[in-house]
């Protein structure tokens, strides 16, 4: 990817609490996002390991106050936004990334509204051209689509309106200069989430990942997963086992078979599950409770839907689009039109969210030195998972389920 910019005062600073979701502080003032392409030092004067006070953060609205459903008084709707699969509130990809929608629009008088493709979880890429389409046609000035899985429907859509701009969330340059892709390096927020849970002393874990192993940036997250669990299992000098599946996850959605699985997986010894997939995230948390097991959330903070989500493997996903959208209104869209912005560490778009953490084996300061480290390079971690993932591990045992 181009372009990797930093991103976003608003988004996280250090402590990663952009969590809109359902998260009460920290709230971030929409209407002026910081200029991603400024640079700044990632090492600043002030003591780095001292987590920034969320409070600190400009006021703004939560974006669960902001209706879902909006009645424009002309009957357009400016800002669009078309769901990847699952439920519109997933309280995770789908939720983070429609709440960049809302927060924007409502901080800067715009209408918006959400289309869910036709067909739910079966959506063709028909279906998602059609839901574009409709949102055009019902007075979009800009589109906001979620997950890979867009890409077909785009080409179509973006070719055929080239006068409107489309953003295009996990997404990637599809080679139209009307669709800025916006992706994430999940790796590293999943190496984040690896690492912090061994030093938590859990030596049995858990990945569950949607998209049935086909969606680039769960296999981000959950190859980072295993290189975080690595390192801090050869740093304690302890070996680790990991069940790791993509089983009853094709569609995102919680089931019974998948909360039957992680239930047998807890029964039997693991201690914390990485639920990386939208509401799989529900299956995940009843097996928890049923088990006195434990959670890592996954694209926002969730630890408020659940005592037993420990933390959250974030990435910016409310604050990118804020970001993106604005872009389109002052003009500079041209700047990432047509290209690939990748979002990372180093833009202050990934990490744990330190204000909501239960965790006792990492403090901040030990955090905040880790992801230095990944800022300045001096820690590596690979995001190539289709040729390294199957590699020998030193100090973890990945079992594929």
């Amino acid at each position: 990817m181009k372009n990797s910019k930093k991103f976003l005062a608003l988004a996280l600073a250090l402590v990663m609490v952009f969590g809109l979701v359902a998260c009460t502080d920290g709230k971030t003032n929409p209407t002026a996002p910081a200029d991603p392409t400024e640079k700044v030092d990632p090492t600043p004067d002030a003591n780095p390991t001292e987590a920034a006070d969320p409070t600190d953060a400009p006021a703004g609205p939560n974006a669960d106050d902001i209706d879902d459903n909006m009645t424009s008084e002309d009957g357009k709707y400016q800002v669009a936004f078309i769901t990847d699969v699952g439920q519109l509130k997933d309280k995770s990809f789908n939720q983070g990334t429609f709440d960049g929608v809302k927060l924007y629009a409502a901080a800067n008088g715009k209408s918006y509204k959400y289309y869910q493709p036709a067909n739910g979880d079966q959506a063709t890429d028909d279906d998602r051209y059609d839901a574009m389409k409709a949102a055009v046609e019902g007075g979009a000035e800009v589109v906001v689509c979620a997950g890979f899985m867009q890409e077909a429907a785009l080409k179509k859509a973006a070719a055929e309106f080239p006068e409107v701009p489309f953003v295009f969330i996990d997404g990637y340059p599809i080679g139209l200069d009307n669709v800025a892709g916006i992706s994430f390096q999940e790796e590293q927020s999943g190496y984040l989430a690896g690492y912090a849970a061994v030093k938590e002393g859990f030596t049995k874990l858990g990945f569950t990942g949607g998209g049935g192993g086909t969606n680039p940036a769960c296999c981000r997250f959950g190859y980072g997963f295993v290189q975080g669990a690595n390192a801090a299992a050869a740093e304690l000098g302890v070996n680790v086992q990991i069940n790791y599946s993509w089983e009853y996850g094709a569609a995102f959605q919680a089931s019974p078979e998948l909360q039957s699985m992680v239930s047998g997986w807890y029964e039997t010894g693991t201690e914390v599950v990485f639920a990386c997939g939208g509401s799989m995230f529900q299956s995940v948390v009843a097996a928890a409770s049923a088990n006195d097991g434990a959670v890592i959330g996954v694209d926002v903070d969730q630890s408020f839907e659940s005592e037993t989500v420990i933390t959250s493997a974030m990435k910016g996903l409310s604050s990118a689009v804020q970001w993106a959208v604005a872009k389109v209104y002052d003009g500079t869209f041209s700047d990432i039109g047509g290209q690939g912005t990748s979002l990372g560490a180093k833009d202050d778009a990934v990490g744990l969210p330190t204000a909501t953490w239960s965790l006792k084996g990492m403090n901040v300061d030990d955090y905040n030195a880790l992801l230095a480290k990944i800022v300045d390079g001096s820690v590596s971690i690979d995001a190539d998972y289709e040729a390294n993932f199957g590699q020998t591990y030193s100090n973890v045992t990945v079992t594929v389920i």
